[in-house]
């Protein structure tokens, strides 16, 4: 046998010896689980909302900017009125 194969038959072998476990999950542990999964989905939602706003916020600041020579010739157009 090879090394990979021979350490997955003693894997095997192991869990083929677990004894049973004796443990108790009670009603409350359930809707533990529930809260943690819904927190973690809003933190994770909120995260993204964050970090989308300052990435728009970015390209609005970069397409907001305009060349000098743009800039001068609307001031001018602005004093005609």
């Amino acid at each position: 046998m090879t090394g990979k194969s021979l350490s997955i038959v003693t894997a095997m072998t192991a869990l083929g010896f677990a004894p049973a476990a004796s443990a108790y999950l009670d009603p409350g542990t359930g809707s533990m689980i529930i809260s943690a999964i819904v927190g973690l989905f809003a933190s994770l939602v909120l995260a993204i909302k964050t970090y989308w706003y300052r990435l728009v916020g970015f390209f609005r600041r970069l397409r907001g900017r305009a060349p000098a020579e743009s800039s001068e010739s609307r001031a001018d157009d602005d004093g005609d009125r």
